[in-house]
């Protein structure tokens, strides 16, 4: 395997910590959320840390894969990341990806949505752990 970039990130305090990333660019606390017995407020969590990641990395597979084929696409990513108690000790995550596409028709922005699927390493590092529903918004 060939890492083309690989970066670094640590947490002290886990949910109700603080996480800084190895170049400093992100450096901020972290608050659980409300409907998880947390205070809230205007502070970020894992999960949505989690939905950030997947719809810019998801986004740019769907741009790739389009690129590919000579498309010209305009395209808005939506990675919904919900936690889910699957018992009384055990957590999983859910999925949904919604995506808008413009500039081609409906059916071969589902292919597309399929193709960018199919190679977003996110959705790769999912595969056979959590269901990912995709929705063409």
């Amino acid at each position: 395997m060939n890492i083309l970039f690989e970066t670094a990130a640590t947490t002290t305090g886990g949910r109700k910590g603080h996480v800084k990333s190895a170049d400093g660019v992100l450096d901020f606390n972290l608050k659980m959320p409300i409907q998880l017995g947390g205070d809230g407020g205007n502070y970020t969590n894992p999960e949505q840390l989690f939905a950030a990641g997947y719809s810019a990395c998801f986004d740019s597979a769907l741009q790739m894969v389009a690129g590919k084929e000579k498309l010209p696409i305009t395209s808005k990513t939506t990675a919904v990341i919900g936690l889910a108690m699957t018992d009384v000790s055990t957590y999983s995550l859910t999925a949904r990806i919604d995506v808008a596409i413009t500039g081609v028709s409906e059916e071969v922005a589902k292919t597309l949505l399929e193709k960018a699927h199919a190679v977003c390493p996110y959705s790769l590092a999912l595969k056979g752990n959590v269901a990912v529903e995709l929705n063409l918004v």
